[in-house]
């Protein structure tokens, strides 16, 4: 299977939800299914597997030969997916992500418990999972332990950026380190250095750190400064705390700088790849997986490189915001054939092309050799990519909101905080007020 734009078009919907229009975002051109022209039925004994992920990530005909099933193919849409688990008649898999909505989904009994199937597999075997796995599972009050409901497809330390060396030094600026990590304030200064402004408009952007929308990376700096955005049962935030506050007040100052994409001016192209690749983004705050969209252009992938994850404190903190991956609803009609397709996709001919693409770190142990290193921008990442993996961490995320919801209101406060001046103190309250309001129906509905 060819492995175009998997990962990179989820980053580029997942920015297209996170705003504060979701609704309408979410629904345009989604709603329809479509698939390989069957008309989605099941003739005779034949199955019908419904898969809802974006288009990309699967070889419909390379998926139907192998598994000797129909598929239907669904737009990843939230607001669909919502309303079909309501209505108890869901997708057969569905595409999602395991560090931020593993806990929502399966603390509301809408997720299949996987353990039986992995236990019994040849294919997918737990000794072989990366640790990354276990963000897809829940014990029913943390994230970590307990069944496993999903699997990563691969995943990356979503705070690591990409930088453009021709960039850097026509603005007469040192690399970063391959080793050391910046501090999240040399980050910002290196983007006010690198942007490029004509009458009064951004040409080049110097970086960009919203490619995963925003609570995420708020989460992360919180983090590095020592801190959690979450309190320990994860029913609310405080952005009021001295580390959040911290990290607030760099984002506001990112933001203020017009520097990057934000939730004040969005970039056109919907995501970094194009702006980057056409010259008109100097760093993007993109983890290893997006050396696979740079593999794709020799020149590009030329005076590209791989930075570690800026730091906003002493707690060495790269963290994954997505492991991207599969989960099977409670309610599926097929879940035998769901597992099969997981066998494939995990870990047979497409997990393989992804693994030697570069879209990311393979989930399974074994395919970990297969990650590219022949040229190199490869060999360079690589490196780059395996010190990073002796700093990495999980972040929990709460059951009681999605994070739509949360970058939602970020994407509602922030714009009008900056126009006005509003310090980062009133807008930690206002953020605090609109979130846990959030999280408490959310905790309210769980009981």
């Amino acid at each position: 299977m060819s492995v175009p734009t998997t990962e990179s078009l989820d980053r580029r919907r997942f920015l297209t939800l996170s705003g504060a229009a979701l609704g309408a975002a979410a629904l345009s051109g989604c709603a329809a299914s479509v698939d390989d022209g069957s008309g989605g039925s099941s003739k005779g004994d034949s199955t019908t597997l419904t898969v809802m992920c974006e288009k990309d990530d699967i070889d419909i005909k390379a998926a139907q030969q192998a598994l000797g099933v129909k598929i239907r193919f669904l737009q990843k849409d939230p607001t669909k997916l919502n309303a079909m688990l309501a209505a108890k008649t869901p997708p057969d898999v569905v595409r999602g992500f395991g560090a931020t909505e593993a806990p929502y989904f399966a603390a509301r009994k809408l997720m299949t418990d996987l353990d039986p199937y992995f236990a019994k597999s040849t294919v997918l075997k737990p000794a072989d999972l990366d640790p990354v796995n276990d963000l897809w599972r829940y014990d029913g009050s943390k994230q970590g332990a307990g069944p496993r409901y999903g699997m990563a497809k691969d995943y990356s330390q979503d705070q690591m950026f990409w930088y453009r060396t021709d960039l850097f030094e026509a603005a007469k600026l040192e690399l970063p380190s391959d080793t050391e990590p910046l501090s999240s304030e040399e980050w910002l200064d290196l983007g006010k250095r690198l942007v490029k402004r004509r009458l009064g408009k951004v040409k080049v952007y110097g970086m960009n750190i919203t490619g995963l929308g925003s609570f995420s990376p708020l989460m992360a700096m919180t983090a590095s400064a020592g801190g959690s955005l979450f309190t320990e049962d994860l029913t609310s935030v405080d952005f009021s705390s001295p580390e959040a506050l911290k990290a607030l007040q760099w984002y506001l100052d990112y933001t203020k700088a017009d520097i990057g994409p934000s939730v004040v001016n969005p970039n056109p192209d919907g995501w970094d790849w194009p702006t980057y690749q056409a010259g008109r983004m100097a760093m993007a705050g993109d983890g290893y997986w997006f050396g696979g969209a740079i593999g794709g252009d020799p020149k590009v992938a030329e005076v590209s490189r791989l930075a570690p994850a800026p730091q906003l404190g002493n707690s060495r903190v790269s963290t994954c915001f997505s492991a991207t991956g599969f989960w099977i609803p409670t309610e599926a009609k097929n879940k035998d054939a769901a597992w099969k397709f997981f066998e494939w996709f995990f870990g047979k001919e497409p997990a393989e092309g992804r693994a030697a693409a570069g879209w990311g770190i393979p989930t399974l142990k074994s395919l970990r050799p297969k990650m590219p290193q022949g040229k190199p921008y490869q060999k360079q990442a690589f490196k780059v990519q395996e010190e990073e993996l002796t700093h990495f961490s999980v972040l929990p995320f709460t059951p009681y909101a999605q994070l739509t919801s949360l970058d939602g209101v970020i994407s509602k406060v922030v714009p009008g905080a900056v126009k006005s001046g509003t310090s980062a103190g009133k807008v930690a309250d206002e953020l605090n007020k609109q979130m846990n309001d959030l999280l408490a129906k959310g905790k309210e509905v769980l009981g």
